[in-house]
C-alpha cells in the first residue's frame, strides 16, 4: 500500500458551502481600474514582485550580519545591475545582427530557387510572385489622362531634389533622449519602491493585517506566509530553469556555427518567463537565421532538434525535480492569465501574468470572500473524489470514472478507492433516489456505469491479484500483511462466497465491487442481483457449493428487510454463513453495536465498509444456528356440542 496517508489524497464527506461569485459591477470596476490606471498599478506590481524575489536575499544577508539597509541597497544594486548588463549584450548583439543580415540574402534566394525547382510549395510561390510582377506594372505603367511625349521633343529627365532636413543639436537631443525618458522614469520609480517595500516589509505586513484581516491574525499571517514563499520560490526557481535551459541551447547553437549564439540564449531565457508561447519565440528566431545562414537544410533541422531536446528535458525532468506544480495554478488557468494580463497590461502583462495570478490564488485560498479565485484558477480538486465520480456515473461516463479510477490506483489498493470513493458515490445515488430527485431510468443509468466501470477495472484486479501471489510467495505470507499501513485482509483461497444486493440496482453495483475485491483475496467469487432475493427466487439459488453470502444494502432503514432475507437463506441452507453490509461512507467502527445487530437479525456477521466485508465474508468461523420463534397458539374453542351441553 502506498505510504501515503490516505487523508493527503481523500477530502471530509461532507458537502461545501457554495462559494459566492463577485456582481457584475465590481468586477466591471476592477477590471477598469486596472485597465485604466496600468500607469499606476503596473509599476507597484513589479515592485511588489521584485520584492518577493528579493527579499529571500536580503534575509540571508542580514543572517551573516550586514545591517538591513546594506542588505536591501545591495539586493536591488545587484539585481538591476544584471538586468542592465542582460539589456546591454542584448542591445549589442541586436546591432551585430542587423549589420550581417544582407550577407545572408544569397542563401535565402537560392533557399527560394530549390523550394521552386523541386516544386514544393511552387503554386504558391508562383502566385506570389505574379502579384507581385503584376502591382509592380501597374505602379510602373503611364496614366493616361497625362500627354504623351511628341515624337518632334524628346521626354525631359527628371531633376532629382534631396530634401535635407536642418535640426537645431537641442532638437536631435530631444528625438534621442525624449523616448527614453518614460522607461528610464519608470524604472527608478520601481527602483525607489522596491527599496522602500524591503526595508518597510514588516510595517507593511502590520498594516496590511490591520487592514483586512486584524480579526483573524492567524488566517491572514499564513496568507501572506504563503504568498510570500509561493511567489518568490517561483520566481526563484523559473529563473534557475531558465538558466539550465539556455546554457546549454547558447553553446549548442555555437557549436552549430549559428551566429550571435549569445543573443540566442539570453532572449530564450527572458522569453521562457512567457508561458506556452516563450519557448516557441524563442526557437523562431535561431530557426530563421539558421535558414539564411547555411545553404542547405541539415543546419535548420539540428537547430529544430536542440530546441525540442532542451524542452523535453526541462519540461519533464528540470521542472518536476525544482519545483514541478508548486505553483497551484492549473494549466488552463495560466493560459487565461496570459490572454487577460496582457490585454490588460501588454507585454510586460504577459511575463507578469503567472506570479500575478498565484497572489491572486493564495488570496482566495486563505480569504473567504474570495475563494472564487482559487476555485477558478487553483489546480486543486474542487469536488471531492467520491462526489467527482459520482457525477461521472449520472452522466453516463464510464470511461472517464475508470481514468479517474486508474490515476487513484496508481497509489491505492482496489479495496481503498471502492471503500472510500465508489461506496460512497453510490450512496450520494441512493441519498438522490431517497429525495425523489433521481427516477427510475437514471438509477438504472448509474447502476449500469457503475458495472461498466467494475468490469473495466478487471485487469487491474487480476494485476493486484497478481502481486499479492508474488509477495505471498516470497515472505510466506499473505500480500496485504507484509504492508503496515494496508489493511489486514484474510486470505480467501478455498471458499466460495456470493455477493448479492439488497434492494435496487445500486445494491448490486455495490455487491459486484464486493465480489472483485473478494477475488482479488483469492476467494471464488460470485454475484446475485436483488431480483434473485426474492421470497420466490431464493429458491432457486444455487447455495450447496457457496459457503457465504453477504448481502449489502445502501439504505440504511432496511433492517426489517435484512432479517427477512437472513431467515430465508438459513432455511434454504442450514450451514451457510450470511452476513449483511449496512454500506456507510465513514464505516461504524462500534464492533459490539454491529455485533449486537448481527445477533438480532440472526446474521453471521454486519459490516458497514468494505474492509469490514471482506473480513466477515472471508471468516473461517462456523455459522450462526438460526434462532426458531415459537409460535403463540390459540387456544381451541370447545365443540358446540359439549358447549351445549354444559349451558344445558
Amino acid at each position: 500500500m502506498a505510504p501515503q496517508a490516505l487523508d493527503d489524497i481523500l477530502a471530509a464527506a461532507a458537502p461545501h458551502p457554495r462559494t459566492s461569485l463577485p456582481n457584475v459591477a465590481t468586477t466591471v470596476t476592477t477590471v477598469a481600474a486596472l485597465y485604466f490606471g496600468r500607469e499606476v498599478f503596473l509599476p507597484i506590481a513589479i515592485a511588489l514582485l521584485l520584492t518577493f524575489a528579493l527579499a529571500p536575499l536580503v534575509s540571508a544577508l542580514k543572517r551573516i550580519g550586514i545591517p538591513r539597509i546594506a542588505a536591501v541597497i545591495a539586493s536591488v544594486l545587484a539585481a538591476f545591475a544584471a538586468l542592465a548588463l542582460f539589456s546591454f549584450v542584448v542591445a549589442t548583439q541586436v546591432s551585430e545582427l542587423a549589420q550581417n543580415i544582407p550577407v545572408y540574402q544569397t542563401n535565402i534566394l537560392a533557399k527560394i530557387r530549390s523550394l521552386k525547382e523541386t516544386g514544393v510549395g511552387g503554386g504558391i510561390i508562383s502566385r506570389l510572385s505574379g502579384v507581385v510582377e503584376r502591382v509592380g506594372q501597374e505602379i510602373d505603367r503611364q496614366d493616361a489622362t497625362l500627354p504623351a511625349a511628341t515624337p518632334d521633343k524628346p521626354p525631359r529627365e527628371p531633376v532629382p531634389v534631396e530634401i535635407v532636413a536642418r535640426e537645431r543639436p537641442l532638437e536631435v537631443l530631444q528625438n534621442i533622449v525624449g523616448p527614453l525618458i518614460s522607461p528610464l522614469g519608470s524604472a527608478g520609480l520601481i527602483i525607489v519602491v522596491v527599496i522602500f517595500m524591503l526595508l518597510e516589509r514588516e510595517d507593511l505586513r502590520d498594516r496590511f493585517i490591520r487592514l483586512v484581516g486584524y480579526g483573524d491574525l492567524h488566517r491572514t499571517t499564513e496568507a501572506l506566509q504563503d504568498a510570500g514563499k509561493r511567489v518568490g520560490r517561483y520566481l526563484l526557481m523559473q529563473l534557475v530553469v531558465n538558466i539550465v535551459y539556455a546554457i546549454p541551447i547558447a553553446i549548442g547553437l555555437w557549436i552549430l556555427g549559428i551566429p550571435n549564439a549569445l543573443l540566442w540564449g539570453l532572449l530564450a531565457l527572458a522569453l521562457r518567463f512567457v508561458p506556452y508561447i516563450g519557448p516557441a519565440i524563442g526557437m523562431l528566431l535561431p530557426l530563421l537565421l539558421a535558414l539564411a545562414v547555411a545553404p542547405g537544410w541539415s543546419l535548420v533541422l539540428w537547430t529544430a532538434a536542440l530546441f525540442v531536446v532542451m524542452e523535453l528535458v526541462t519540461g519533464n525532468v528540470v521542472e518536476p525535480w525544482l519545483y514541478g506544480s508548486r505553483t497551484g495554478l492549473s494549466p488552463l488557468a495560466i493560459i487565461v492569465a496570459a490572454i487577460f494580463w496582457t490585454w490588460l497590461w501588454g507585454p510586460l502583462g504577459l511575463v507578469l501574468s503567472t506570479p500575478l495570478t498565484v497572489c491572486l490564488v493564495v488570496l482566495g485560498r486563505h480569504v473567504p470572500q474570495f475563494e472564487f479565485l482559487d476555485v477558478l484558477f487553483g489546480n486543486e480538486p474542487v469536488l471531492e473524489p467520491h462526489a467527482r465520480l459520482y457525477q461521472r456515473l449520472l452522466a453516463g461516463d464510464p470511461d472517464e470514472a475508470t481514468d479517474h479510477a486508474e490515476e487513484m490506483l496508481e497509489e491505492k489498493y482496489l479495496v481503498e478507492f471502492y471503500d472510500k470513493v465508489a461506496i460512497p458515490a453510490l450512496l450520494l445515488g441512493e441519498r438522490d433516489r431517497v429525495r425523489g430527485v433521481m427516477g427510475d431510468l437514471q438509477r438504472r443509468q448509474v447502476a449500469a456505469s457503475a458495472l461498466t466501470l467494475v468490469a473495466n477495472l478487471e485487469d487491474d484486479a487480476k494485476e493486484e491479484a497478481g502481486e499479492e501471489d508474488a509477495q505471498a510467495e516470497e515472505t510466506g505470507e499473505p500480500g496485504d500483511a507484509a504492508d503496515e499501513d494496508a489493511a489486514d485482509l484474510p486470505d480467501g483461497t478455498g471458499l466460495s462466497v456470493l455477493c448479492a444486493g439488497g434492494r435496487g440496482e445500486l445494491d448490486d453495483a455495490a455487491a459486484a465491487m464486493l465480489a472483485q475485491v473478494l477475488e482479488v483475496q483469492g476467494a471464488a467469487a460470485s454475484k446475485a442481483g436483488f431480483a434473485d432475493m426474492e421470497p420466490a427466487s431464493i429458491r432457486r439459488l444455487e447455495l450447496e457449493a457457496i459457503d457465504t453470502v453477504v448481502v449489502g444494502f445502501l439504505n440504511r432503514d432496511s433492517v426489517k428487510h435484512a432479517r427477512f432475507l437472513v431467515r430465508r437463506l438459513k432455511r434454504a441452507k442450514a450451514a451457510l454463513r450470511v452476513g449483511i453490509v449496512f454500506w456507510s461512507e465513514t464505516g461504524n467502527d462500534d464492533k459490539e453495536a454491529a455485533a449486537r445487530l448481527a445477533q438480532d437479525i440472526s446474521a453471521d456477521f454486519v459490516a458497514h465498509g468494505m474492509v469490514g466485508a471482506v473480513t466477515g465474508a472471508l471468516s473461517k468461523e462456523p455459522p450462526i444456528a438460526l434462532k426458531l420463534v415459537a409460535k403463540r397458539r390459540r387456544p381451541r374453542a370447545a365443540p358446540r356440542k359439549v358447549a351445549a351441553a354444559a349451558t344445558a
